[in-house]
């Protein structure tokens, strides 16, 4: 970044993205394509995600070929797959489209009622310095998947083989990261520091603008409903290792 000409080098903007992993249970046949209202029939279950990503060779790539090197290199998950019966409880309608946005096209248009996923999402930091001093790690965001989606897992999973691409078991498929409307729920570095220029002050008093080596970064969710029994996803962590 910042310089006249390309450059090869180990990324200095290294970032994570908060998203929700969808895994497709049964696929679809090459060439058919599936209906919105059948779209959840064919979800095996959830996950967290970090879909690592290297904004600074990301804003050199991107026009015109859009993600490659930035996001190819490392992608995380959590442990468990939670199946959409045991989140059945914390299921809720999706938010209203903002005033001004489209409808969505008829091969959009529907799915469950309650399709919004009722999940509460948590980014945690721990740097080298802070494990070393035994600080407790950091929380960077804090938000819900319910209101941070502008399309249901069901509709991903719709326009996704809306093309005739065959989905098949064990396809993983990332919902986007996972921002709301307020700071407080922004689901990458890159969004919190408005891009590197402004630096997150942490407890210690070390700052970030993005990823150094050593720095542990964790996503965690879990679900709490009245009248339900609270369920958690796992943990989804990564430490970042000095550049080969």
């Amino acid at each position: 970044m910042d310089q006249d000409a390309p450059a090869r080098g180990p990324s200095m903007r290294l970032d994570y993205e908060l998203e929700m992993g969808v895994w497709v249970g049964e696929g679809n046949a090459l060439g058919e394509p599936i209906p919105v209202d059948e779209a959840s029939q064919h979800i095996a279950g959830y996950c967290l995600l970090n879909d690592w990503s290297a904004r600074d060779l990301q804003a050199w790539e991107y026009q015109p070929l859009g993600p490659f090197l930035a996001k190819s290199f490392l992608t995380t998950v959590s442990p468990w797959d939670v199946s959409p019966q045991a989140l059945a409880p914390f299921m809720t309608k999706m938010p209203p489209r903002p005033e001004g946005d489209p409808a969505p096209l008829d091969y959009l248009d529907g799915g469950p009622d309650a399709a919004a996923l009722g999940i509460k999402l948590e980014v945690l930091l721990s740097t080298e310095k802070m494990r070393a001093d035994g600080d407790a790690p950091h929380t960077l965001s804090e938000g819900d998947a319910a209101s941070a989606m502008y399309w249901s897992a069901a509709q991903i999973v719709t326009h996704h083989a809306s093309n005739g691409c065959n989905l098949q078991p064990g396809d993983l498929i990332g919902t986007g990261t996972l921002s709301t409307a307020e700071e407080s729920g922004y689901g990458s570095l890159l969004e919190l520091s408005e891009g590197g220029k402004k630096p997150i002050t942490l407890p210690n008093g070390e700052t970030r603008t993005f990823l150094e080596d050593g720095d542990e970064v964790t996503l965690v969710a879990r679900c709490d409903t009245p009248g339900a029994v609270p369920i958690g996803l796992g943990s989804c962590t990564g430490r970042v290792l000095p550049a080969k």
